[in-house]
């Protein structure tokens, strides 16, 4: 029986690992891909390995969301048509809005990716803005701009919830 449930264990944990890399990869996968960090015994936080590791993450994902930026002008430059058929002229142009308003939201992730290069140049990288507390380096690969720990943002989260009621 107890070599049953070792076996059970050591798969229940397997699958768990398994899960966790698959999530750090999740926001930033399409872009940049990577090992999650190894961090060694005794290595202090946001140490100068620690931050290469993220500055390359983010250098990786900048470059990505740029030539999508440049894939999306070229695309509109090529795919620009007068159709006949005013159902057809607005099926393109929904298409070109939905396509702008992704790049906006993308333009922004630049600029917040811009801000986590600064902070990662001036050695503030890493540390809750609300609190000061290290944010954790798995949260930094799930999400790499984050700038709060898990905490902050969760009560930040339901504050902003309560608002809206």
């Amino acid at each position: 029986m107890a070599v049953t449930k070792k076996a059970v264990t050591k798969k229940t944990a397997a699958k768990k690992t398994l899960k966790a890399s698959t999530a750090v990869k999740s926001d930033v996968a399409k872009y940049a891909d990577f090992e999650p960090y190894q961090t060694k015994k005794g290595e202090e936080y946001m140490g100068e390995a620690q931050l290469a590791h993220f500055r390359e993450i983010l250098l990786a994902w900048k470059r990505g969301l740029m030539e999508e930026v440049d894939r999306t002008v070229h695309h509109m430059k090529d795919e620009v048509t007068n159709f006949p058929d005013p159902n057809d002229r607005a099926t393109q142009e929904e298409e070109f809005s939905l396509e702008l308003r992704t790049r906006d939201r993308e333009r922004k992730l630049i600029k917040k990716i811009d801000e986590s290069l600064e902070q990662i140049d001036n050695e503030e990288y890493g540390y809750c803005e609300a609190c000061g507390v290290e944010i954790g380096i798995r949260r930094l690969e799930a999400r790499p701009t984050a700038t709060m720990c898990i905490d902050c943002k969760t009560l930040e989260e339901i504050k902003e919830k309560q608002t809206r009621i």
